[in-house]
C-alpha cells in the first residue's frame, strides 16, 4: 500500500504531462483556407507580373506603332501660304484655293498634325508683304510658299524693285527658321518683252542666291488655259488649283518636308488627282 501511494505523485505527473501535451496541441490551428488562398494569389501574381515585364505596354506599342509606320506624322507642322490673290484663291470657295487643298491633301498623304496658313491677300504688292512680315511670322511657319509679284508687274513696278523686295521677304523668314519655297511668276508679254523677261528671271536667280527651293512656274499647266482659269483669264478655277497643289506644289514640298524630319514623309502620289 505504502508503495502504491508512493507512486502516485509519479503517476500524476506523468498524467498532468500528457493531458497539457494533448491541450497544447488541440489549440494549434490548421492551416487556414484564406491564408492558402493569400499564398496561391502571391505565386499567381508573382507570375502575372513576370509574364507582363515581357509584354508591350500601351506606351511602348504606341511607339512602336509609331515607328512601324513613318509615313504618320510625329510632331505638328505649320506651312505658311503666303502672297496674293492667287493664293487667297479670289473668286473660289474657301475650301477651293490652294491653301485649303494643299491641307486635304496632305493630310490624305499621312500628315495627320498639320496646318497651312492661306495669309494671301488680294492685290497685295511686293512692298505690302514685306510690310506685314512681323504679322504674318507670329505663325511660326515650319514651311512658306511664297508667291508675290503679279501685282507688281501688272503696275509696271520696276524690276529691281520687285526682286528686292522678295530678297527681302526671303531671308527674313529665313532668319526665322522657315524652310522658303518660292513660286515663280510669268506675265503676259504685254509689258515688253524686255520687262518680262527680266521679270521671270528674277525667281532663279533669287532662288540660287538665297538658296530656297524653287517652282518654276507656279501657274505651270494652268495659266492660259480657259477651262481652268476663271473669267478673268487670271484667277484659277478649283480644278485649275487642284492640278496646281498636284503638280506644281506636292512634288516640291514633299522632299522640303522629308528633309525636316525623314518620319513625316509618304511615297510620292502615284497618280494626279484630276
Amino acid at each position: 500500500m505504502i508503495n502504491r501511494l508512493s507512486r502516485l505523485p509519479q503517476h500524476l505527473i506523468t498524467v498532468a504531462v500528457l493531458t497539457v501535451a494533448i491541450a497544447i496541441s488541440g489549440c494549434q490551428k490548421t492551416p487556414d483556407a484564406s491564408n492558402t488562398q493569400t499564398d496561391t494569389d502571391i505565386q499567381a501574381s508573382s507570375q502575372n507580373n513576370t509574364q507582363n515585364s515581357n509584354q508591350p505596354s500601351d506606351t511602348q506599342l504606341s511607339q512602336t506603332t509609331s515607328t512601324t509606320n513613318p509615313a504618320e506624322q510625329q510632331a505638328p507642322l505649320t506651312i505658311l501660304a503666303l502672297g496674293d490673290s492667287l493664293t487667297e484663291g479670289l473668286g473660289v470657295d474657301n475650301n477651293a484655293n490652294y491653301p485649303a487643298q494643299l491641307q486635304t491633301r496632305l493630310q490624305e498623304l499621312g500628315y495627320k498634325d498639320i496646318k497651312v496658313i492661306n495669309s494671301g491677300l488680294s492685290g497685295e504688292t511686293s512692298t505690302g508683304l514685306v510690310n506685314r512680315l512681323d504679322w504674318v511670322l507670329q505663325t511660326k511657319p515650319d514651311v512658306t510658299i511664297l508667291t508675290i509679284g503679279a501685282n507688281d508687274a501688272i503696275r509696271g513696278i520696276d524690276v529691281a524693285t520687285v526682286e528686292a523686295n522678295i530678297r527681302t521677304a526671303v531671308k527674313r523668314l529665313q532668319d526665322n527658321d522657315s524652310v522658303v519655297i518660292l513660286g515663280g511668276m510669268q506675265i503676259y508679254d504685254n509689258l515688253g518683252s524686255d520687262y518680262v523677261k527680266s521679270f521671270a528671271a528674277i525667281y532663279p536667280r533669287v532662288a540660287k542666291d538665297l538658296n530656297v527651293t524653287l517652282i518654276p512656274f507656279f501657274l505651270d499647266g494652268v495659266g492660259g488655259d480657259p477651262k481652268l482659269n476663271q473669267a478673268d483669264a487670271i484667277h484659277p478655277t478649283k480644278e485649275g488649283y487642284t492640278l496646281i497643289v498636284n503638280n506644281n506644289i506636292l512634288p516640291i514640298l514633299q522632299p522640303e518636308l522629308k528633309k525636316i524630319n525623314p518620319l513625316n514623309v509618304t511615297n510620292m502620289p502615284t497618280e494626279t488627282a484630276q
